[in-house]
């Protein structure tokens, strides 16, 4: 089945509809990353975007149930230059199609996957939608809406129309959407550390770093109060990542500026965004954000560089940070966004990138330990 991509400014691109029958839409944004499209695919940072992978040839080592980050597939939409049907790798059970067709998620190959990133960086993100499109080998592969005549044009034009009105990133609590329903627990009920996880739309390799480096995990809603993590008697608070706007999601703010200083505190994306508006910084939408496993980011106490997986569209204002309380402890080197932050009283701190990667690299795991260096240094405060 013949499908293409319409964008609200009026650009579209063809190619082929695979995977599930459902009409996409979302924002679409672009991810770097060379491997690692089943953990994108269930990532819930991803909630309201279709994701353009600009690597090109994907599927080609199926699927397995081992490598999910969520329990469902969370992107609107998939779109990519080669889809591969036909997987091979050991631990395969299934293909890249299959999945997407059972999950009833949108996919759509064939597309100048280049043509659109660059678009995208020169515009921002764009919203779009994915659409069936039987008579799409009459367009170029790409164009402008405008320069189509006849039927087609009514019928992209009626898909314009459709993308411009797609709910946008901005000014919407995706938080409260992706969140776990009910609290959950992981780890050995004889470790050393109970941490409660405030899932904001959390990837589950987050939990299992915290369980290798000893940790008891409990996993709790959003809209978690502080009277409730308090309840739960944890030795410590991790902030988890998750999609979209930081500043509507309100509930969880108030949630971390009640416990800032009662317990070590350490924020991951979404979460490193949050504990900066619970300080009272401010947030602004990237252009077209941060989405890959190649970002280099500076730690500005050893001048280390590290080689980050992000995934996010939103980042916290530099020129917000006097008087909050906070220190920059790191910088994006691509565009000296931040990428870090401690608090100079508080033991709390966070980052703008995933040191659990799932995809992505290893460089930044260490935190995990930091974490549990400052869970060790907050006890013996306490007991004093």
């Amino acid at each position: 089945m013949n499908g293409v991509l319409v964008l609200e400014d009026g650009l579209f691109f063809r190619g082929q509809r695979f995977g599930g029958a459902t009409q996409g839409a979302g924002e679409v944004v672009f991810n770097t990353s060379l491997t690692g499209y089943q953990e994108i695919l269930t990532d819930p940072s991803y909630a309201g975007q279709m994701v353009t992978l600009t690597y090109p040839h994907i599927g080609n080592y199926g699927v397995n149930p081992d490598d999910v980050e969520s329990e469902a597939i969370q992107v609107a939409g998939l779109i990519v230059r080669d889809h591969h049907p036909v997987p091979s790798n050991w631990r395969s059970e299934r293909s890249l199609g299959t999945w997407l067709a059972r999950s009833d998620a949108p996919g759509l190959c064939g597309v100048d996957t280049r043509a659109l990133v660059l678009h995208i960086r020169e515009r921002g993100a764009l919203r779009g939608v994915l659409r069936d499109l039987p008579d799409a080998d009459a367009l170029p592969i790409a164009g402008a809406v405008s320069e189509v005549e006849g039927d087609l044009r009514a019928t992209l034009d009626t898909y314009v129309t459709e993308a411009r009105a797609v709910p946008s990133m901005a000014g919407r609590d995706l938080a409260s959407v992706v969140t776990c329903a009910t609290p959950w627990t992981l780890g050995s009920d004889d470790a050393r550390w109970h941490v409660v996880v405030l899932d904001l739309g959390m990837k589950r390799n987050i939990a299992r770093q915290l369980v290798q480096v000893g940790c008891r995990v409990t996993v709790v809603p959003a809209t978690t109060t502080a009277d409730a993590i308090r309840a739960l008697a944890p030795d410590g608070l991790m902030l988890s990542n998750g999609p979209g706007d930081p500043e509507p999601v309100t509930a969880a703010a108030a949630t971390i500026a009640a416990l800032l200083g009662e317990l070590p505190i350490f924020g991951i994306c979404l979460g490193h965004q949050l504990m900066a508006i619970a300080c009272g910084a401010k947030t602004y939408k990237l252009p077209f954000g941060h989405r890959g496993s190649n970002h280099p980011v500076r730690d500005l106490m050893s001048s280390r560089v590290e080689i980050t997986a992000q995934n996010h569209g939103f980042a916290v204002d530099a020129g917000s940070i006097p008087g909050t309380g906070l220190a920059i402890t790191h910088l994006h080197l691509n565009d000296d966004t931040i990428a870090g932050l401690r608090h100079r009283t508080h033991p709390a701190f966070s980052v703008q990138f995933h040191p659990e990667a799932s995809p992505g690299p290893h460089d930044s795991h260490h935190l995990f330990m930091r974490f549990v260096d400052e869970l060790e240094r907050f006890a013996r405060t306490r007991d004093v």
